[in-house]
């Protein structure tokens, strides 16, 4: 048995002992938590206890950001050392699959996914965890970064689809976590400059803060006409749209150049209707996104080598034991919150 922060029931947490695996088998590693991030997939649980097809009908364990330290090793397990400080990726693939075997396995469809129904996730003391899924974090970067580059991985995910060319000019509609992180992706990829839209200033200026990211505003201007008219007339090389809205879903069309990327990340709740003459007569390419594959060292190696820095992006940290107020605080939504943690003070 461990304590746990377990979503009982749509707007119903509790901190309370469960049982969860203690003993890493063969291939797995041991791992004392230190910070988990909230994810907005996290908070609609919370909130509505499903995301489309996957419905919370039995007690579960929140969190899928993480990191912490290697305190016991499995058998068959050489390339990790109790001490170690790692975060981990939280979804573990099939090996054997067909995705597995064609390096796609984020879409494999028995991967089982950290705090994806009925799976349990890692707010909790310790987590087992395969070691071929847990990742080295370097001496310069901390837990708290740690846990995010599991939100970031999902940016790299979106610039490498993309295909970024060096000097690319890029509009990233939403300025939410996702958002955000797939912008500092898109610059660390090669854009020379990157447009992020919001209806909320508040969130444009977290973004803002970071060199090459233009804020726009889209209650007072319209990102397309913005775009054309600071490109001459030309439009976005790549547009990643991660609002999920039907307004932001027809803005990415508009904006983006004639033969040019539009890269969809963020999930629309309901179905929303698409312009396919518009991206037809601009001969765009479309490219979506689910998760990551093959993305965690990548970003590890960007945030130590400063290329992108994460720490203004964490808004605020709770203690474990304030795990629920840390859900409450993430469920209203402040504008100037981009990520909120819970530690367990292991650091």
């Amino acid at each position: 048995m461990a304590r746990a922060l377990v979503l009982e029931e749509t707007r119903r947490l509790s901190l309370r002992d469960i049982d969860l695996p203690q003993t890493p088998g063969e291939g797995a590693v041991r791992i004392a938590i230190d910070t988990v991030g909230i994810c907005g997939s996290d908070v609609h649980y919370y909130t509505h206890g499903r995301i489309g097809p996957f419905v919370v009908e039995a007690p579960m364990v929140l969190g899928h950001e993480a990191a912490g330290v290697v305190v016991e090793c499995g058998p068959g397990v050489h390339d990790l050392s109790v001490g170690d400080r790692v975060c981990m990726e939280p979804g573990i693939p099939d090996t054997t699959s067909r995705a597995s075997k064609l390096g796609v396995y984020n879409v494999d469809p028995s991967v089982r996914f950290w705090a994806t129904p009925p799976i349990h996730g890692c707010l909790t003391p310790h987590v087992v965890h395969p070691a071929a899924f847990t990742y080295r974090l370097p001496d310069s970067v901390s837990f708290a970064e740690g846990a995010m580059v599991e939100p970031l991985a999902i940016g790299l995910q979106a610039a490498t689809r993309a295909r970024i060319k060096p000097g690319d000019v890029a509009l990233v509609t939403g300025a939410g976590p996702i958002g955000i992180l797939t912008a500092l992706a898109a610059l660390a990829g090669g854009c020379a400059r990157v447009y992020i839209s919001d209806l909320v200033d508040a969130k444009l200026g977290v973004a803002a803060q970071y060199g090459n990211i233009i804020p726009v505003n889209v209650t007072r201007e319209d990102a397309a006409t913005r775009i054309r008219a600071d490109t001459g007339g030309w439009g976005a090389d790549v547009v990643f749209e991660c609002a999920g809205a039907a307004a932001s879903v027809n803005t990415a069309l508009q904006a983006v150049a004639p033969a040019g990327c539009v890269v969809w990340v963020g999930m629309p709740v309901d179905p929303v209707p698409v312009d396919l003459v518009l991206a037809q007569s601009k001969e765009i390419r479309m490219e979506t996104v689910f998760r990551y594959a093959n993305m965690y060292d990548r970003a590890i190696a960007l945030v130590g080598s400063g290329k992108i820095d994460l720490k203004p992006l964490i808004s605020e940290t709770f203690t474990f034991e304030d795990s629920i107020k840390a859900f409450d605080r993430a469920v209203e939504a402040r504008p100037t919150d981009v990520k909120i943690q819970i530690t367990m003070g292991r650091a």
